[in-house]
């Protein structure tokens, strides 16, 4: 059976924890999954819970960039290059896995911090067997094409509205 290209897109929380529990569903069907996050600095609590569960490898971020919007060109350009290195290094690596899960890689995309062009051909180019979950905010019509799931979370209310910050545990 050939693998399935899932986005999971939105203003809505649940993205990430819709992507991590496909991650933990296919470990538990024996699958192997590879994950790597984009633009988030490796330091969400599901990493503390993941690193436990056999047939699950995270692929670590060792640099911090901070946010897109307050990097300098300079900045912008190293994260682009990192970014991109870590990109090719997973799909290097994807055939030893049975899912791969890129998260935030749409984010990556329209900030300009991974090529859309570059990986749409790494789609394409993947193990036929290899199923990849991608999230994050406003994919192209181009990546919607490309996917044979797409789910849209869609925000009806949120704490951060009132104010309230990220809390360890639930948001990250």
């Amino acid at each position: 059976m050939s693998g399935l290209i899932h986005i999971y897109c939105g203003d809505g929380k649940g993205k990430t924890t819709a992507a991590m529990g496909l991650a933990i569903r296919a470990a538990g069907s024996g699958r192997r999954v590879l994950i790597l996050q984009f633009l988030k600095d490796g330091r969400s609590s599901e990493f503390a819970s993941l690193a436990h569960v056999p047939n699950i490898e995270v692929i670590p971020q060792t640099r911090r960039f901070g946010f897109t919007w307050t990097l300098s060109e300079e900045e912008k350009a190293q994260a682009r290059d990192y970014n991109s290195a870590l990109l090719e290094d997973a799909f290097a690596r994807a055939g030893d896995f049975d899912l791969l899960v890129l998260d935030e890689a749409v984010g990556a995309c329209t900030s300009g911090m991974i090529g859309e062009v570059r990986l749409l051909a790494l789609l394409e180019a993947r193990p036929a067997e290899l199923e990849v979950v991608l999230t994050g905010r406003g994919p192209s019509q181009a990546l919607l094409d490309a996917a044979g799931y797409v789910t849209e979370m869609v925000k009806r209310k949120h704490p951060f509205d009132q104010g309230t910050p990220a809390r360890e545990g639930i948001e990250f």
